[in-house]
């Protein structure tokens, strides 16, 4: 298999084989968790590979998504350390922003660290909304945020039954020159 396009082997033998000339042994595997882990309720595969793309930054802090129902989610975020005014949720233009801002004079309190493991860093967290999707609340309990998210589709794009009608199609028009010649 010689691996040109037109050729035995088609296109892709040829792009494994111009890989390979540039001295990339493997063929890179696709993982798509970070287009799914980010990104709720929308299946719009074009703006979840630029939102891939962007990149994530660390895994500061770590969330669950977790899927309550048909039309309910609930993003849990870890957020030890963290109080409530310390927190900030807002969502702008379909991303949900999650910031968390510690205060430093707080921190300080004369407390002396041996081993600190319990991380308390800013952060900023971001989710992709699809436009169905709104934010219906907040909580924050044992040291976990949790952000409640339901699925709202407007009557206008909601699926509607189109019932088809029993009588005989509409005469087909007629073109005058048609007509001449069938009389």
């Amino acid at each position: 298999m010689r691996g040109t396009a037109g050729r035995p082997g088609g296109l892709s033998a040829g792009l494994i084989g111009l890989t390979r000339q540039k001295g990339i042994e493997n063929m890179r595997a696709y993982d798509f968790a970070p287009l799914l882990r980010s990104s709720i309720g929308f299946e719009n595969l074009n703006r979840l590979v630029d939102f891939a793309t962007r990149g994530e930054g660390d895994a500061y802090p770590p969330y669950n998504i977790e899927k309550l129902g048909e039309d309910a989610y609930r993003i849990s975020m870890a957020v030890a350390g963290f109080t409530r005014d310390e927190l900030e949720i807002t969502v702008q233009d379909n991303v949900l922003i999650i910031a968390g801002r510690a205060d430093p004079s707080a921190e300080e309190g004369g407390r002396q660290f041996l081993h600190r493991g319990i991380a308390k860093r800013a952060f900023e967290r971001r989710f992709q909304l699809a436009d169905t999707i709104k934010v219906t609340g907040a909580g924050y309990e044992a040291g976990l945020l949790n952000i409640e998210l339901t699925r709202q589709v407007p009557e206008h794009k909601k699926p509607r039954k189109i019932e088809i009608d029993g009588a005989a199609p509409p005469a087909r028009p007629v073109i005058e020159g048609e007509h001449a010649e069938a009389a």
